[in-house]
């Protein structure tokens, strides 16, 4: 009786209160992205009319825009590393917003789109560590994209998770609906941030001891 309880609850998918949540702090954080992006993106504009501008996240020798800005890293692929969040976060919002209206996009679709977010979230901790272990600087905005966007992808792949968009087997689609149910998902995000804060502080607190 136990083993058809438990198979049952495996099955069940997200309720509404799991569709407001999720797509909701989606929506949040999505935007938040979208604001820092934008501003990194102003930011780089100025950087390119005159190298030497004062920006206002240029705080101190730690958190230092300018520099962050006038690396190659800060614009891998030939343009600002800030426009892709200009393309990427009004999608999301996109889907955030048709979702929270009771829309539910093809599995395709959304499995898609958490690949490619995926993708974007590799992206912003490479620039994390680039940032920490060979540039020298933060920069505060980029901090704040690379928060928002785990916040996303979180929202994004639980919601996947719970709908069965990932195109795994039901087995496996079995056992990631069961890790999440357990809270052992949301425990693995936390158990993330936490240690890149610990890595963060451990790197950069000796320079003011």
């Amino acid at each position: 009786m136990h083993d058809v309880s438990e198979t049952i609850a495996d099955q069940v998918g997200p309720t509404r209160r799991d569709r407001m949540f999720l797509f909701g702090e989606m929506l949040i954080f999505a935007i938040i992205s979208l604001i820092a992006a934008w501003v990194l993106s102003y930011d780089a504009i100025l950087l390119a009319a005159n190298p030497d501008v004062a920006l206002n996240c240029s705080i101190n020798e730690v958190l230092d825009c300018a520099v962050v800005g006038k690396t190659w890293q800060a614009a891998v692929f030939g343009f600002p590393n800030a426009f892709l969040g200009m393309i990427s976060e009004p999608v999301v919002m996109t889907i955030a917003v048709a979702s929270l209206s009771g829309v539910r996009f093809p599995r395709w679709f959304m499995a898609t789109a958490n690949f490619f977010y995926m993708l974007g979230v590799i992206f912003a901790y490479w620039l994390l560590y680039q940032s920490t272990f060979v540039i020298g600087a933060l920069c505060p905005w980029c901090l704040l994209v690379t928060l928002a966007t785990t916040f996303v992808f979180y929202s994004m792949t639980k919601w996947n998770i719970l709908e069965g968009n990932l195109f795994l087997s039901e087995r496996w689609s079995a056992k990631l609906r069961r890790f999440v149910a357990d809270g052992w998902f949301t425990i693995g995000l936390i158990a993330w941030l936490a240690i890149v804060l610990v890595v963060e502080l451990g790197h950069w607190l000796p320079r003011f001891l």
